[in-house]
């Protein structure tokens, strides 16, 4: 039996996985309601939505400098969507690689077609857009995975399609003499059958993880 759960978005990780990234702190007060299905005593990474998220309408710029339309672009692929920044210090890298590593696991999969494994999206959204110029991406995701996806744009743009999906950014700004950026830590899956964001994941999350569900994210199934 499921037994069912109204969270705020913002706050799911004290039961699920939302949270603010430890490159920063804070809360924009923005918190959607949505609905989550929890089993009791469940250890699973992902919490599935009973209501997923709209796709966010976020046209922006890719490392090649050129116009992304996420919607269009992932339309109908399986896709994975992080916001965090380059400078950051910690789980933003920490985050990054195990979705690469999990994704080099994932491709060694024989149950999944090749064009089942090629159709796999990983997003990354800046939430400091100042300093991460496209270049600035671009060297730093070659570092991690050329085929991420790195998008960066107006701050009020990124800020607006984060809120979307319940992931509250703020402003960068200087702390102890250097800049941060107050994110949330929270990974979300697409399904390609019906584009909605469907699956939550917090920083906690591990390879190991990723590995298991990727797989089941691609096929639009549930982890």
């Amino acid at each position: 039996m499921r037994k069912k759960k109204t969270l705020a978005a913002a706050a799911l990780l004290a039961t699920a996985v939302l949270t603010l990234s430890a490159c920063g702190s804070g809360d924009s007060g923005d918190r959607p309601v949505v609905q989550v299905s929890a089993e009791n005593g469940s250890d699973k990474a992902g919490t599935v939505l009973d209501q997923p998220f709209e796709k966010p309408d976020l046209v922006l710029t890719d490392t090649h400098g050129k116009k992304y339309d996420l919607r269009s672009e992932t339309k109908g692929k399986p896709t994975l969507i992080y916001f965090g920044y380059t400078h950051c210090p910690d789980v933003c890298p920490l985050t990054m690689n195990n979705l690469a590593v999990a994704k080099k696991e994932v491709e060694k999969n024989k149950q999944l077609t090749q064009a089942q494994k090629d159709s796999l999206r990983i997003v990354f959204v800046t939430t400091d857009p100042e300093r991460d110029t496209p270049s600035a991406l671009d060297k730093w995701l070659k570092g991690i995975d050329p085929e991420v996806v790195g998008l960066t744009g107006d701050f009020a743009t990124i800020q607006a399609g984060a809120r979307a999906l319940g992931i509250s950014i703020e402003p960068p700004r200087k702390e102890n003499g250097k800049i941060v950026s107050t994110h949330g830590t929270q990974v979300i899956a697409f399904s390609p059958k019906t584009d909605g964001g469907y699956v939550v994941y917090g920083k906690d999350a591990t390879v190991d993880d990723y590995t298991k569900d990727i797989p089941k994210i691609i096929k639009g199934e549930n982890p």
